[in-house]
This record gives structure tokens, C-alpha cells and sequence, in this order.
């Protein structure tokens, strides 16, 4: 089965994965995190159903108790866990990917992430060896109400906007079940609707034409600001006034002025390895160190917990929050920024005017390789650089990122797809072209 990764377990329903499978799954989670319960919660994709009933079916031959909140963003169900107590929770999803993809998101107690390492690889190794067996006294399913204890979290966030233009792009996802309870009326909305055939663009902000209607609503409507989520919300990306989408680390720095500025706070910021070196110098100029570390929410949630960190956030737009169980909140993050636009409006300066205070360097965005010589290639790479430059940081945690007195890159295996990834930024247009020549010559002589 094809279907466990880093992170979660996630792939194309009937294909990587099947009910039997879910199953299996929903089994052995009760043993495997020590709990007599389990909170889940599920998206709106077709395959959700299906799935949550042999999920909960296999929790209950477990004897465990299945506490269902329904249909739920990602955040609502990290949330649920460390607010009320649960070791185990699961959420039915398949996050930004295409309509024929489901997955599992399994945390245990205090919301922490269950990855490969800590224990989805146990699950699938217990899947192929062992026999099942349900036991005589069966578990339930117990429906229970988190919705509005949850907004009323949310709300504390929620600072008044009125000045602000907003155009919102839910991508039929799950952000549309809290957004209007959130925002009201005033914004302008685009597929706020829960479908889960995602029939107006697939919801994955980071692909650029699944942004071109929130772009062309914001210049339409002279918005201040266009806010769009993925699928379950965990994540969300911003565009700008002018129309122009904001690379989601640069937000990391942005967020400086709530946590940093208004709030008076000092202490730990994370970053993951592909952020921008110009939010880490924004950052310390409010008086907070920056943290780098891996990709990936089973890493990050970890790592901010474990430096008692502020806040984080990463390339792909998950932001994390130290209160919010040191987890990843899209609505959450929407909230904090409207509030830092809001108010540096009423100062005179937009939105890009903020950014630009904080971008500095030349960046290539993230470029994708499909070879099977991932590993030689990286090495390559590293190896040539480090051999005729001179570094001044290197960092092997996740890929390389690599440092100069100019110019850096990073190159990593992608966890979930089969791709090489490479991000790379420099001083200069002109240097940032010539160093992604170099590397893209290095990588094409492993294809």
C-alpha cells in the first residue's frame, strides 16, 4: 500500500488505499496511541463517508469509543484533541490534493503529530503481519458539538476590519463551514461552498492558476487583500492589493508585528529550510531568534513545542501557533493578518508596501525535477559548490541548504511527491539566473 507517508496517510481512494485498509487502520490506532477513545473528524469529500464509517468501524472492534464532530476543518480536530483531552484524534482528509485523493491526519495527545516515525509505520508494519481479531465488547459512536466552542476561540482573534476591502477564496473547501461566522457578509466570496469535487479549481493555493479568480476578484473589487485556503484549512496564502500572490514565508515576517510588535513578545520563531534569508533578518530586528527546521507539520508542530516558540511557519502557508497547541491554524493565521493590514492601512501603507519592506533578495521560487537519482543529484549539487565557494552556513536536516556571502539554495526530496525541489535566492537578479543555470546543469546530467 502505497499510501503512508512522512506525514499522514494520504493517495488516490481505491487505488493506494481502500476501506479494508481504513479499516485495519482505525483498529489498531486505539493500541497503538493506548486510548479507549478516539475523536474524528472528516472533510467533504466524496470518498469521506465511506471512509469515516470503516474507520469508526474499526475503532469500535477495537473497543474503543469513536467521538465524531462531523464535518471539520484540520485545525478544528487539533484543536478538539488538546482542548478536551483526547490521545488520538483523526481527521478524513486529503488536504490540497485533487478530488480522487483521501487521507488520514492522526495526532495523539496535545494535538502532537503521529508521523511515519512515531508511529503510522507501526501501523502499517501491525496491517501486514497481524491478524485481527475484534473484540467481544465493542466501542461506540458518539456525536458530539465542538463548532461553536471553537469559533468562539477564533473570535478572541478577531479584531475589527472595517476598513479593509477583503476578497475570500474558500476552494469549496472546509474553510466555507466557520468563514461567514467569522467574517460576516462583507467580504467578497468566492466558492465558499462545501464540495468535494472541487468544481471551480483544485484546492491547492500553491499551484498559480488556482489563484487567478481570487487575483482577478481583488482587482475587480479594489481589495485590500484576497485570503485563500486549501481544502481542510490548514493552510492559507495571501495576494496583495495589486493583485500579486504573496510567497507565504514572507507572512512569517509580516506576523512579526502582531506577536513581536503589538504584543510585546520576545523568544523563539520557527522557519522551515526553504524560507526566504530576509525573514529571519526581519525577524531579529524585532529582538526574536529564528529557528530553522524540517518541512512538514509531523516536524514543525515538534519543533515549535519544543523551543517553546511564539510562532512559525513554513513555505507551503501552514502557520503555527504557540496558542494553539503549537499547531497550524489557517483561519487562525487570516485573522492575525487582517488585523496587522487593518491597522498599518490606517497608518497610509498597503499591504504591499508591507511586503516589500520585508522581501529583499532575489528568489526562484520552488523548481520541480522528476529524476529517480535524487540523492546523487543533491549530492552533486552540494558538492560542487561547497568545492568552489565558500560557505558560510550548511544545514543537512532536510536536503541542504547551503549559504554564501550572496547567495543560497536549498535542494530536497519532496516527502509526499516524486520530485527534486529546489529553491535558490541571491542578492541579484542576474546572479540568482546564473546560479540556477549552474545547478539546473548538474541535476539534468542525473535524468
Amino acid at each position: 500500500m502505497g499510501a503512508f507517508h512522512a506525514y499522514d496517510i494520504r493517495g488516490i481512494y481505491n487505488k493506494d488505499f481502500n476501506k479494508d485498509d481504513v479499516y485495519k487502520i482505525g483498529f489498531f490506532i486505539p493500541e497503538l496511541l493506548k486510548t479507549d477513545k478516539v475523536l474524528v473528524g472528516r472533510d467533504v469529500r466524496v470518498s469521506s463517508p465511506e471512509i469515516f464509517e470503516y474507520l469508526c468501524n474499526g475503532i469500535t472492534d477495537a473497543g474503543a469509543d469513536v467521538h465524531s464532530i462531523g464535518l471539520a476543518t484540520t485545525p478544528m480536530v487539533y484543536w478538539s484533541t488538546a482542548k478536551y483531552g483526547f490521545t488520538a484524534s483523526v481527521q478524513i482528509t486529503a488536504s490540497h490534493n485533487t478530488k480522487e485523493y483521501n487521507g488520514l491526519k492522526v495526532s495523539r495527545e496535545k494535538a502532537l503529530p503521529v508521523g511515519y516515525d512515531t508511529g503510522l509505520g507501526t501501523i502499517e508494519k501491525w496491517m501486514k503481519e497481524r491478524t485481527i481479531v475484534p473484540v467481544e465488547k465493542k466501542g461506540k459512536v458518539i456525536d458530539v458539538e465542538v463548532k461553536n466552542a471553537y469559533l468562539n476561540f477564533q473570535k478572541k482573534y478577531l479584531s475589527d476590519f472595517s476598513n479593509l476591502s477583503l476578497a475570500v477564496d474558500c476552494s469549496n473547501g472546509m474553510a466555507g463551514l466557520l468563514i461567514k461566522d467569522l467574517l460576516g457578509d462583507s467580504p467578497v466570496y468566492l466558492y465558499e461552498d462545501l464540495d468535494g469535487t472541487f468544481p471551480n479549481h483544485e484546492a491547492n493555493p500553491l499551484i498559480e492558476e488556482n489563484v487567478a479568480d481570487l487575483k482577478a476578484a481583488v482587482l475587480k473589487n479594489n481589495s485590500d487583500i484576497g485570503v485563500i485556503f486549501d481544502g481542510d484549512a490548514d493552510r492559507v496564502m495571501f495576494v496583495d492589493e495589486k493583485g500579486k500572490f504573496i510567497s507565504p514565508d514572507l507572512i512569517i515576517g509580516l506576523m512579526a508585528h502582531y506577536f513581536l510588535e503589538e504584543k510585546g513578545l520576545k523568544g523563539n520563531v520557527l522557519q522551515d529550510i526553504r524560507t526566504s534569508k530576509a525573514v529571519a533578518e526581519y525577524i531579529q530586528a524585532f529582538g526574536s531568534t529564528m529557528h530553522m527546521w524540517r518541512v512538514g507539520r509531523a516536524f514543525a508542530a515538534l519543533k515549535l513545542r519544543e523551543i517553546d516558540g511564539i510562532f512559525g511557519g513554513e513555505l507551503a502557508g501552514h502557520y503555527y501557533f504557540r496558542d494553539f497547541y503549537y499547531s497550524d491554524s489557517g483561519l487562525l493565521a487570516m485573522l492575525i493578518v487582517l488585523e496587522i493590514v487593518s491597522k498599518q492601512k490606517a497608518k497610509g501603507k498597503t499591504l504591499s508596501q508591507l511586503i516589500d519592506g520585508i522581501r529583499k533578495y532575489a528568489n526562484s521560487g520552488e523548481i520541480n525535477f522528476k529524476i529517480e537519482k535524487k540523492k546523487e543529484a543533491m549530492d552533486a549539487v552540494r558538492n560542487h559548490f561547497m568545492e568552489t565557494e565558500k560557505a558560510t552556513a550548511s544545514f543537512d536536516f532536510d536536503g541542504y541548504r547551503v549559504e554564501f556571502a550572496d547567495w543560497w539554495f536549498n535542494i530536497r526530496p519532496s516527502n509526499t511527491e516524486p520530485y527534486l525541489r529546489l529553491l535558490a535566492e541571491a542578492k541579484t537578479d542576474a546572479l540568482l539566473n546564473e546560479k540556477i543555470e549552474k545547478i539546473k546543469e548538474i541535476i539534468h546530467r542525473f535524468e
